[in-house]
């Protein structure tokens, strides 16, 4: 075997390991093989698994949420000489298999996949057929049900893991507290040597947490923004119509500032980050849609307009800033007036038990083998569609079900640049199937949809043939095909469904998380009110323990403690709400808005499938006490219910 140095040194080009990077490799090349790398960010976690993969026979598969990093660390490898590519779902098919191709013949040294691809029974097919020799997991705090940002499908990957055999594990995060750490260990079996944590402390950081009224910090992060040395900087706010409305204001100001997040055209998130990556002097207002696997070194000053909704969620973000180790400034403008629309944010998430009985009876009443229509099942329960993937992958968990393939029901077509081109390009026998495929589809002015089980009953042909036809359109390029309409496979496990206590489980489940959340923001609040070295409270959350105070946080700064500024006087629900009207809307829309809960989302302006499917979001009332805590309004609509 190549020395890791060697490897550092030829391939990547660099003349020294990190720190903590060569303890991580040599337990995954000479240790037993099963590590965990807990790494600030921007510390050089992706050269854990881009060397080892090297180094091994076989093939690295890399699990990721984030597509921006995929592409990023792919050009990298590829500019190294090294074979690495993706499966995503915005390749096409013929991108997918020349991958799967690849994969098959040993050709691939990395493939990266997002963890949704396991859902895929075809993948895991094909990987028992490939020489993996190690499965690292990049954002690992995903798997923890304790973690801030638990993804289902997260939770799966251990157990595939297991039957795929694979030899060695590593998993990846730069934000995890030791009750996660030890989640994600217990989960793929590393012991407690293969855990490296290298700290979370940065002593270039000048950590500023500054407690604001609201009203205020507009004219505050201006001040700042004036007064200070040019730098490349980004202003994180909660919500996408704050980004819009900072950035407008400090552009009518006369800086570069520009928004950025998610409710934007992809082309124009694009171009805005372009924009900021290419100066060292720009700003972006973004939300945190912003910044996840973007690699720029310069940031020097980091802003949060809004409180972050955890300190993991704080520590990730102020960790990209200062990545070159030259000073960086991190200021968080605190204010109460935030707490709110946090915590709606988290208990608009939380199911009602009705919802909850609602999905656990309609999967009894499917057989031992069914098809979701998630959307459907979703507008049915009342679920979002995170909670309801959240609930059913519980469920799989539990082995009470049992996830399948998912597969399309149908496939948008639009012709390039017609029908009669399309026809022409192929065989007789092959253009009059196709002519009646269409014959029996609906045609729209653009696009023809295909339904591959209702033409197979038409046309008297097997659904695979539909399927095939369809694809072999987009082979030639003759039309451009979108799958619509995805359809997902559960297999049930037990005989007997115990719907109350099923029932039971996921509500303590959901509970807890709703506990768990909630707590996060509190903890942000104690921080910017700490009384002792902010920078060592912030990195003790973490499992870190300093002797020295860092000299220059808030705390240190001024030797005392601050408190945050009450919030702004609300006037009671009852002076708000008029309970008569709040009666008439409930009796006309009983079915979005039969639970104390459901009457607290629609007057917080938490939207749901029952709501907008009863076009309550459109209502005079609908948000009118969105700046109140759901708390407070779930326990008024309580009382009024009671009456």
């Amino acid at each position: 075997m190549t020395s890791p140095l060697d490897i550092l040194q030829t391939t990547f080009g660099f003349s020294s390991f990190r720190a903590g990077q060569l303890e991580v490799v040599d337990e995954i090349l000479n240790g037993s093989g099963r590590a965990l790398a807990i790494f600030p960010t921007g510390a050089g976690k992706s050269l854990c698994y881009q060397l080892p993969a090297l180094a091994l026979d076989g093939t690295t598969l890399v699990v990721s949420p984030l597509l921006a990093l995929m592409k990023d660390q792919i050009d990298f490898l590829h500019s190294r000489g090294v074979a690495a590519a993706r499966l995503d779902s915005t390749q096409d098919a013929e991108a997918a298999r020349a991958v799967a191709d690849d994969l098959r013949c040993g050709r691939l040294k990395l493939l990266y996949v997002a963890p949704e691809r396991f859902n895929n029974e075809r993948f895991r097919t094909l990987l028992q057929s490939v020489d993996l020799s190690l499965f690292a997991i990049d954002e690992a705090h995903c798997i923890s049900e304790w973690g801030h940002n638990f993804r289902p499908d997260y939770l799966k990957l251990a157990r595939f893991v297991e039957e795929l055999g694979v030899p060695r594990v590593l998993a990846l995060t730069a934000t995890a507290t030791p009750k996660v750490a030890r989640s994600i260990c217990e989960r793929f079996a590393i012991p407690a040597t293969g855990s490296v944590n290298t700290g979370f402390y940065r002593p270039n950081l000048k950590l500023c947490l500054t407690p604001t009224p609201a009203a205020r910090r507009h004219d505050l992060l201006l001040s700042r923004l004036q007064k200070r040395v040019a730098g490349s900087t980004v202003v994180y706010v909660t919500l996408q119509k704050t980004a819009e409305e900072v950035a407008q204001f400090l552009a009518a100001q006369g800086l570069e500032a520009r928004a950025y997040h998610a409710g934007m055209e992809s082309d124009a998130r694009t171009s805005t980050q372009d924009w900021w990556m290419e100066s060292d002097r720009r700003i972006v207002v973004a939300t945190i849609a912003f910044g996840m696997g973007i690699d720029k070194s310069d940031v020097r000053y980091i802003y949060h307009f809004n409180l972050p909704k955890g300190l993991e969620s704080y520590a990730q973000e102020i960790g990209r800033a200062g990545r070159d180790g030259k000073p960086a400034i991190v200021e968080l403008f605190a204010a109460r007036d935030d707490v709110p629309t946090l915590e709606n944010f988290v208990y608009g998430d939380t199911p009602t038990q009705e919802s909850l009985r609602q999905l656990v009876e309609s999967l009894d009443a499917m057989g031992e083998k069914f098809a979701l229509k998630e959307n459907e099942l979703s507008s049915a329960c009342d679920l979002r569609s995170l909670v309801l993937r959240t609930a059913l992958t519980y469920l799989e968990l539990d082995g009470i079900l049992k996830q399948g393939t998912p597969f399309y029901a149908g496939y948008d077509i639009a012709p390039l640049p017609s029908w009669k081109v399309v026809y022409e390009a192929f065989s007789p026998k092959a253009s009059d199937f196709l002519q009646k495929l269409v014959q029996v589809s609906k045609t729209g002015r653009t696009w023809t949809k295909v339904d591959p089980d209702d033409a197979s009953e038409k046309l008297g042909c097997p659904r695979a043939h539909v399927v095939r036809a369809v694809e072999l359109l987009e082979q030639k390029n003759v039309a451009q095909v979108r799958a619509s309409d995805v359809r997902h496979e559960f297999q049930r496990l037990v005989e007997e469904f115990d719907r109350d206590a099923i029932v039971a489980g996921l509500m303590e489940k959901f509970a807890a998380r709703e506990t768990g959340e909630i707590k996060r923001i509190g903890d942000v609040l104690r921080l910017v009110e700490c009384a002792k070295c902010q920078t060592n409270a912030l990195v003790g959350y973490f499992g870190e323990k300093r002797g020295e105070p860092c000299g220059h946080c808030s705390f240190c700064v001024s030797g005392r403690a601050t408190k945050l500024p009450p919030v702004a006087v609300r006037p009671a629900v009852d002076e708000v709400v008029n309970g008569d009207e709040l009666a008439k809307v409930q009796e006309a829309n009983l079915e979005a808005l039969k639970t104390p809960r459901q009457l607290a989302r629609f007057l917080c302006g938490l939207s749901s499938p029952a709501l907008s499917k009863a076009r309550l979001m459109r209502h005079p009332m609908w948000g009118c006490l969105e700046g109140y805590r759901f708390g407070e309004v779930l326990s008024w609509c309580e009382a009024w219910e009671s009456f």
